[in-house]
């Protein structure tokens, strides 16, 4: 794992903002279809629409999934697409995620393979849970001891931790088996951190926020097929792809929304049993 550290600028008001891409799902195929939906057009259209947001961020979180077919070439598309924020693109590994094939891609495309992000104010934790071959997650001994060095030696600073599988239930059965399977111990290890602000995954194909003891846990929209939301069962939703947006202020507190892609432009088998 490559630990190296670099500093963000932040704006005139000190703060930090960042677009979060995740989920995209691609193919070596540009015409291939994941349920129904070309996921190298709803990537490039949620990339459009970023457009109006990325002047004014400082980078671009990746928060994993990126290939479906694990392809050097669904790597090159999606460093090639991201690259037109005009940003610098952080990123993290999901479930789909091939790391041999991953990491060389990405670099190739001139993404760094960076996992801790610094500002004046905040810093940026992005940690592997991905258990290759499986579809939860999973942080090893050398991810929680990287994260609790990170906070340890940063006390003073805001807190992000990035991470691809969500840490609490979501409320949908067939998902929360899928979860972050030690996500106590992430919890353990920042509670007595209180200026750990928020944890941000991807993986839920779905928007939800939720707080625990002063934190909160972000889950965020696909960039391609979306997930419907308090389900036991495999269900799709129609709601159309998205990033997230933050702004991580100076004083601690973070202004964010989600943006999606015009609906109706993709649609999805709506009687998918699964994929």
């Amino acid at each position: 794992m490559n630990k190296t550290s670099t500093l963000l600028p932040v704006d005139t008001l000190g703060h930090l903002s960042l677009l979060q891409i995740t989920d995209s799902h691609l193919f070596a195929d540009v015409d291939h279809q994941l349920l129904g939906v070309k996921t190298a057009q709803s990537f490039k259209a949620v990339v459009e629409l970023a457009l109006k947001d990325a002047p004014a961020c400082q980078g671009v979180l990746a928060t994993g999934d990126l290939t479906q077919d694990h392809s050097e070439q669904s790597y090159f598309s999606f460093g090639h697409e991201i690259k037109k924020l005009n940003l610098p693109c952080y990123w993290l590994p999901g479930n789909h995620d091939v790391q041999s094939v991953m990491l060389p891609s990405l670099l190739e495309e001139g993404l760094a393979a960076i996992k801790l992000l610094q500002s004046e104010y905040w810093q940026i934790i992005l940690l592997d849970s991905q258990i290759p071959s499986m579809a939860h997650g999973h942080l090893s001994i050398e991810q929680l001891v990287f994260l609790k060095e990170a906070l340890t030696q940063n006390p003073d600073k805001y807190t992000l931790i990035c991470v691809h599988h969500h840490v609490l239930p979501v409320g949908s059965a067939w998902l929360d088996q899928h979860i972050l399977k030690n996500h106590q111990a992430l919890l353990d290890i920042i509670a007595p951190f209180k200026k750990v602000r928020a944890v941000l995954s991807g993986h839920v194909h779905q928007a939800q926020e939720i707080c625990l003891n002063g934190v909160t846990f972000f889950t965020s929209p696909s960039t391609c097929v979306q997930f419907k939301p308090n389900c036991d069962d495999f269900t799709l939703d129609d709601t159309a792809p998205g990033y997230r947006y933050l702004s991580l202020r100076k004083d601690g507190s973070i202004e964010t929304r989600v943006e999606r892609i015009q609906q109706g432009l993709f649609h999805a088998e709506a009687d998918a049993q699964g994929y």
